[in-house]
């Protein structure tokens, strides 16, 4: 148990992470990596490229630091990182590992500052963390196991079926290798894919949204391809876009996130940016299979008609249900665009019928586009538990 002194010198250390936070989480990794390599097929290396996932866990360390005397306000945040880790089949023994390479950093990193006490301290906090989470993720994979159709760690499922959406978008149709029943998963959950990168020699676990309601029979990804080839970040949706086809097998984890449709009597509105449409046509398709009555406001932006996926979907599900509307942004929209709207999402341009300031709305793109809309709906007065968000990549944002 950590005592009253040991708070406070963890609390003395604030300062110091709010200003060295990335460099201390950037050693971290480089040491843990240096001394135990296997991680690297658990860790998203595109995020070490771009320090996504050292700003995540700067921005983490801190948020503990700073909330030492009460630790259950986070309890939010704790498990939205503990499905990331289920998702990843991040297990108990992994805890040791960060744990050993994290006080390491620490005591490298502050040098003299680094005292026996501080190290101590932070030994104590650590581990007590580490106790929560762990726990915290046995709960996730019990519930895993306890679902009829559920498994823990990797799975492997077989493409029955691969779809091109736009030239940059395709949609991955799977079932399980072993025909075994598929469990029920929430819309707008997502699953880790692994694939084995010849250029890396590593495999490599990403996340990808459930683009379609639970329907027992498959499960269904939509893949971007991203970044140029070479690099870290998109070289698995560039490799899956690549190499493959119907036949093929991935390995998948079981469904899971916090990002999911709350059942409630008020009105729906979806703004997306890309493929961050994913797990919304997912809520969608569900609330249309249930011939949901409230209304549903659907926005989405991307750059042209070529590449707006689901378009076509769009439209019959609006057919399906008289009480969707639909709008959509182009950023190079031509004038025989006449249905759509010029530029970037601007919800400005969209009349407040459309907008009430009791929907609760959900917001999935870059977090740049979701703090641009969370800003405009809070100006307007919409509550902040009224609006969910799902932000791509490691989660950066501390909005609500």
């Amino acid at each position: 148990m950590i005592t009253e002194a040991q708070k406070e010198l963890i609390k003395g250390t604030v300062p110091v992470l709010q200003e060295h936070g990335v460099a201390l989480t950037s050693h971290f990794y480089k040491r843990m990596f240096t001394h135990n390599p296997e991680l690297k097929h658990i860790f998203n290396m595109g995020n070490q490229q771009n320090a996504r996932q050292q700003t995540a866990l700067a921005t983490a360390v801190l948020a503990y630091a700073e909330h030492i005397e009460n630790p259950s306000v986070l309890l939010a945040a704790v498990k939205h990182i503990g499905q990331k880790h289920s998702s990843l089949h991040i297990r108990p023994e992994h805890y040791q590992i960060v744990g050993k390479h994290l006080l390491a950093s620490i005591q490298e990193v502050l040098g003299d500052a680094a005292t026996d006490e501080l190290i101590e301290a932070w030994r104590v906090a650590y581990f007590q963390l580490a106790d929560l989470m762990i726990g915290v993720e046995k709960d996730m994979y019990d519930r895993m196991i306890q679902t009829e159709g559920g498994w823990t760690g990797w799975k492997p499922f077989t493409i029955v079926k691969v779809e091109s959406e736009t030239a940059e978008i395709q949609s991955i149709y799977l079932k399980p290798t072993d025909n075994g029943r598929l469990p029920k998963h929430e819309a707008g959950q997502y699953v880790s894919v692994r694939v084995f990168l010849p250029e890396l020699h590593l495999y490599q676990p990403r996340q990808y949204s459930l683009s379609d309601a639970s329907n027992g029979e498959y499960l269904r990804i939509s893949v971007k391809k991203e970044a140029p080839e070479g690099k870290p970040a998109g070289m698995v949706s560039n490799y899956l876009h690549q190499y493959f086809e119907v036949g093929k097998q991935l390995e998948l984890t079981a469904p899971t996130g916090s990002f999911q449709l709350i059942e409630s009597e008020k009105p729906y509105v979806f703004v997306s940016g890309g493929v961050g449409q994913t797990p919304l046509i997912a809520m969608l398709e569900h609330l249309v299979d249930r011939n949901e009555d409230k209304a549903i406001t659907w926005i989405h932006g991307c750059r042209n008609r070529d590449l707006h996926a689901f378009k076509e979907r769009i439209k019959t599900l609006e057919n399906q249900n008289p009480n969707i509307t639909s709008f959509s942004f182009y950023d190079e929209a031509q004038d025989t665009d006449s249905e759509v709207l010029s530029g970037w999402v601007d919800l400005s341009k969209i009349d407040s019928i459309h907008l009430p300031l009791e929907a609760n709305y959900y917001l999935c793109g870059p977090s740049g586009f979701i703090k641009k809309h969370f800003q405009y709906l809070t100006d307007q007065g919409v509550h902040t538990e009224n609006i969910h968000f799902e932000e791509f990549g490691p989660a950066s944002l501390q909005l609500n």
